[in-house]
């Protein structure tokens, strides 16, 4: 198991201008394929606006998301961590301040995002979203998987 936080954070995370609205955020998550970005004026982290944030705190009350920036919905000041300190403070913080997600910071600049997922499942080789839906190479048998007809044993009745 890795045991500092950089050997498991994703780096060079999305990041959007404080001044950014919903509708700009929510299309760089789309395009990142990802549910969260920082909040960065230049090089200092004001907050995590995640898919979550804007649905309830912004889409749930009515507000029209081109007219409200990503810094009035965002969690400010969010709890972090540094890429030197263990996974266990990490995995720490996230359970007493109820988080999935701790920027990983370095004297205030955001270096990159470190998930609940990163912690606690076991660690194997990230597949980039560009990735994901190629094709396997030719001989490679690929699982079908979520689909009923996949599911073995007798056909169900009404």
């Amino acid at each position: 198991m890795a045991r500092y936080v950089r050997e498991v954070m994703t780096a060079g995370v999305a990041a959007v201008r404080p001044d950014a609205s919903l509708v700009e955020a929510a299309q760089l998550m789309r395009a990142q394929d990802v549910g969260d970005v920082l909040v960065a004026r230049g090089d200092r982290l004001i907050g995590v606006l995640t898919d979550r944030d804007i649905a309830v705190r912004a889409v749930a009350d009515g507000v029209d998301p081109l007219a409200v920036s990503a810094q009035s919905v965002c969690t400010r000041s969010p709890v972090c961590v540094g890429p030197d300190d263990e996974v266990a403070t990490a995995l720490r913080l996230m359970r007493r301040h109820a988080v999935r997600r701790l920027p990983v910071v370095e004297d205030g600049r955001p270096l990159g995002l470190v998930r609940l997922r990163d912690v606690t499942a076991p660690q194997e080789p990230r597949i980039a979203p560009a990735e994901v839906g190629r094709a396997a190479p030719r001989g490679t048998e690929v699982p079908r998987q979520g689909r009923r007809s996949d599911v073995p044993g007798p056909p169900h009745s009404p």
